[in-house]
């Protein structure tokens, strides 16, 4: 089985023993690939994954390597973006970025702060009652994203009345 990835004009590719790197006009992305009896290899404007006598697991393996080989193309030619609203129905909350953290003050009335720590590769804007995390790399800027979420999970409460929390609304371009 064999997998073709054509390398557009714009980005450069560089392939060292299972590390993949690819630079374009958004920055770059470092993958390294546990390919198993897959070969990894480019070849004039495309990047080849193949094996010789595929198993099934083999051919998943291809698959999905070809998948995360395309977003990151597409991550180095456009940045992912994602957007988070703030919602606060009972108290005022506070978010506000400190260096790769992110805290949220006053989240329903208590008095100790929550923090998340976010990757470095992400940059993140906080505008009024929207919050928008930008990356290269898809799943990078889909973990900040859901840790923001998940920071702000209502516990032990009545969701219906207690909507406050911070929700994604759009993925990497995708409403939801």
């Amino acid at each position: 089985m064999k997998q073709e990835i054509i390398i557009p004009e714009d980005v450069e590719a560089e392939i060292n023993q299972n590390n993949l790197t690819l630079k374009g006009k958004e920055g770059e992305n470092i993958r390294e690939f546990n390919l198993n009896g897959i070969s990894l290899e480019k070849k004039d404007k495309k990047i080849i994954i193949s094996c010789e006598k595929a198993t099934k697991k083999e051919k998943r393996m291809i698959n999905t390597s070809t998948a995360h080989i395309k977003n990151m193309i597409k991550g180095v030619q456009k940045k992912f973006e994602y957007k988070l609203k703030i919602c606060s129905s009972h108290f005022p909350m506070n978010v506000k970025v400190d260096g790769n953290n992110v805290i949220v003050k006053n989240f329903l009335g208590e008095k100790v702060d929550r923090k998340v720590e976010l990757p470095k590769n992400i940059e993140i804007k906080i505008e009024k009652d929207m919050v928008t995390i930008l990356s290269t790399n898809k799943e990078l800027a889909g973990q900040a994203a859901a840790n923001l979420e998940k920071v702000t999970k209502i516990r032990g409460r009545d969701r219906r009345v207690f909507q406050d929390g911070i929700y994604i609304l759009n993925k990497s371009g995708k409403e939801i």
